[in-house]
């Protein structure tokens, strides 16, 4: 009997749409792939519904400026992804979701230098579990990971996929400060 096996590509895809006004009102753009300027499907972003995959979308054109990574679900007001402004301008889905391993490395110093702490689980505040409050640099060798500057969850939002990092700026951080960090692992 033949397995099934699912079109990894049909995975790796999602649907997200992104409305103007707050709880899904207004002019809307619907998305199902990589856009690097969304500048002419719309004017500011009040609400978003994604339907399927994970999606890191960006303030600035170009996948710059800040990030925030949404899983399905429905975000009625820019609050509810943490939003530092109402402005987003490109959006990509994230790779590396789909598996039953996550793990990282964090290094105090750039180029993989000085300690390293290995992990694999979310870490509500850096320092209490690591005592530790800054990382230069890093390798993620399974999954997909949110890093936050604050604990609990909070602040800027920094998407690390496979590969390496070897100074904070490479994950798009201007600070090597840590808070928080947790997998990505719903989709």
């Amino acid at each position: 009997m033949e397995q099934h096996r699912p079109n990894l590509q049909s995975i790796t895809m999602g649907k997200i749409t992104f409305y103007e006004e707050k709880k899904f009102l207004g002019r809307c753009y619907n998305c199902s792939s990589d856009c690097a300027d969304l500048q002419s499907y719309f004017n500011r972003c009040g609400s978003i519904r994604v339907e399927s995959g994970v999606w890191v979308i960006y303030e600035k054109a170009n996948y710059k400026g800040f990030q925030y990574v949404l899983c399905p679900g429905e975000y009625s007001d820019s609050q509810q992804w943490m939003a530092f402004s109402d402005s987003i301008r490109s959006c990509r889905t994230v790779k590396n979701v789909y598996g039953s391993s996550w793990r990282l490395r964090f290094y105090e110093r750039p180029d993989f230098g000085g300690q390293m702490v290995e992990c694999s689980d979310d870490c509500p505040s850096v320092f209490e579990t690591y005592k530790f409050r800054e990382a230069y640099s890093c390798v993620v060798t399974d999954g997909a990971w949110v890093l936050y500057d604050l604990p609990h969850y909070r602040g800027h939002q920094f998407l690390l996929e496979r590969g390496e990092y070897r100074q904070h700026g490479d994950w798009g951080a201007s600070s090597p400060g840590i808070g928080s960090f947790r997998r990505i692992t719903e989709f």
